[in-house]
């Protein structure tokens, strides 16, 4: 990948010289009417390509950060955001903390999560889960599914 950035970078530094040695003479040229007229007349064309060469790295370097920073992170967001959306009464979670337990209670942003021998209630925002667990939790008193 750095390779080939390389050589499209290569490639636009020798064309931005290349437009740059074309330019230069004429515009040291004698200012007689007719050589400053197709000075003018070539100028704002060659411009534009100038400036076009010259952002091209910029917005390459754009699209790459995009692909490989923002977008993945984008994708794991709405998992995430998914995940908590799905929650129902009876799925094992693990919160942010560690705690392991069960949903009693979903209530907008609410959950009532039961831990431990006891059955100890505990309330949690949404956003503290981490996970909601797929396999079964067993120990010697009781067994969770």
């Amino acid at each position: 990948m750095f390779q080939s950035f390389f050589s499209l970078f290569t490639r636009a530094t020798g064309a931005l010289a290349e437009i740059a040695s074309t330019v230069a003479p004429e515009i040291t040229a004698t200012l007689d009417p007719e050589s400053t007229a197709e000075v003018l007349e070539q100028t704002p064309a060659e411009g534009i390509l100038a400036i076009v060469i010259q952002f091209a790295p910029i917005l390459l370097i754009g699209v790459v950060f995009y692909f490989l920073m923002i977008r993945p992170q984008r994708k794991k967001d709405k998992k995430v955001k998914d995940m908590l959306a799905a929650v129902k009464v009876g799925d094992r979670v693990t919160t942010i903390g560690g705690i392991h337990g069960t949903v009693v209670a979903v209530k907008d942003d609410i959950l009532t999560v039961v831990v431990g021998q006891d059955k100890t209630k505990l309330v949690f925002a949404k956003w503290a889960i981490r996970t909601v667990d797929e396999i079964s939790i067993s120990n010697e008193q009781e067994s969770l599914t």
